[in-house]
């Protein structure tokens, strides 16, 4: 049996389709899912998702924080962003992390805010990368 596989932006809905397998960035890890998982709630991290509709087509996106949840062969994704891994361009995504790395970082808070950016930047890299 197939996944039913949702996944939402604040903007609008992404995908609504069935689909064999879905990876996912989780914020500690990656995690795949497949028909029959069990039930589960996760924090999305930054990075990317593989949705794979058949055994020929699998889409990709770069996705930014959010929630997953997995309950009955329905993978729900509510994701800040989700862009398809075409549209992430590696060039943007370096001057992204150049940016990011020359935040200023001398309080807790600024250093947090600097290390999330990179982490996304670097995120962005990576699915550029791959495409």
């Amino acid at each position: 049996m197939p996944l039913k596989c949702i996944v939402v932006t604040p903007e609008r809905t992404v995908r609504d389709e069935t689909a064999e397998f879905v990876a996912l960035p989780l914020f500690d890890g990656e995690i795949g899912i497949a028909p029959g998982h069990s039930p589960m709630i996760g924090r999305l991290g930054f990075g990317e998702m593989r949705i794979k509709l058949s055994k020929d087509v699998t889409l990709r996106y770069y996705v930014e924080g959010g929630f997953v949840e997995v309950l009955d062969d329905v993978v729900s994704i509510l994701a800040n962003r989700a862009i398809p891994a075409e549209a992430v361009k590696a060039a943007t995504a370096e001057e992204q992390l150049a940016a990011a790395r020359q935040r200023p970082a001398n309080t807790p808070d600024l250093m947090a805010l600097r290390d999330r950016a990179v982490s996304q930047a670097r995120a962005q890299l990576r699915v550029a990368q791959r495409t």
